[in-house]
């Protein structure tokens, strides 16, 4: 296994897949590289009947940070061909893990921003400890969160969804459990426990029916992707991104200044 790889996966022969986000030093926020390499991880673990249940962490302190916001200011200024297919392969990534025929489980530690609560929202479990900080923080940088938006509705219903995705506004632990982000809270120093408890319980199910009802809850209630709806909302992300406002969000985040639409700090 190459350790600087954006993606580690570690097949365990009891079935357990294990997910490791790789990229520390930006609190492994996703890039092009890490998008494809997820995309290639998942496909072949969808493939391998011989796994189960799929363990998805970030290395290190933190989870996921989201879209690395270097990458999306270069995106910014993709043509427009380009640029679509970057918001695609976000698109893209998030429906695979989605509709990902095993058992997911997220194990979140430290922060979870953006894309990485979307990571959240696309598995089947999710577990995180304590201190774990959240947030849907796209619209405080001047892009939309419309490569997760789906999903985001489908985890937390549209009134959560909503409130959350419109402000960017930053929840602790006991609140992504109030609103269904996760589904248990646990210590820092039992997450790791917790999380092979959950794995040991997800074993016991047979892998067939697992696939066959997890298809069957997401084509009955129409939140199975089809191409067109993909489609439409990488081209919705793309033109928000090269918006004015989307240059602007980005060029402030890099300068480490207020965007032009935030109040002046008093």
């Amino acid at each position: 296994m190459d350790a600087t790889a954006p993606v580690l996966t570690e097949i365990g022969g009891n079935g357990v897949a294990w997910v490791t986000l790789n990229r520390p030093k930006v609190n492994n926020a996703y890039d092009e590289e890490m998008l494809a390499a997820l995309q290639e991880g998942l496909a072949r673990l969808a493939a391998d009947a011989a796994v189960r249940v799929v363990v998805i962490a970030g290395q290190g302190r933190h989870f996921q940070a989201g879209a690395d916001l270097a990458w999306l200011a270069r995106a910014a200024e993709y043509p427009p061909e380009r640029a679509y297919r970057a918001s695609m392969a976000t698109t893209r990534t998030m429906r695979m893990l989605n509709e990902l025929p095993k058992i997911t489980v997220a194990k979140v530690r430290g922060g979870c921003f953006g894309g990485g609560a979307g990571v959240v929202c696309c598995c089947d479990i999710a577990i995180a400890e304590e201190g774990a900080i959240f947030g849907l923080t796209e619209v405080r940088v001047g892009v939309a969160p419309t490569p997760i938006s789906t999903h985001m509705v489908h985890a937390l219903g549209l009134r959560q969804a909503r409130r959350y995705a419109l402000t960017g506004e930053r929840f602790g632990a006991a609140e992504a459990l109030r609103i269904g982000l996760v589904h248990e809270v646990v210590p820092a120093d039992r997450l790791d426990a917790r999380v092979d408890e959950i794995v040991a319980e997800a074993l016991m199910a047979a892998p067939g029916a697992v696939a066959r009802a997890k298809a069957s809850m997401l084509g009955a209630t129409g939140w199975a992707l089809d191409e067109a709806t993909m489609s439409w909302l990488a081209h919705d992300s793309a033109m928000q991104r090269a918006s004015a406002e989307g240059k602007e969000g980005l060029a402030a985040f890099r300068e480490k200044r207020r965007p032009a639409w935030a109040p002046a700090q008093g």
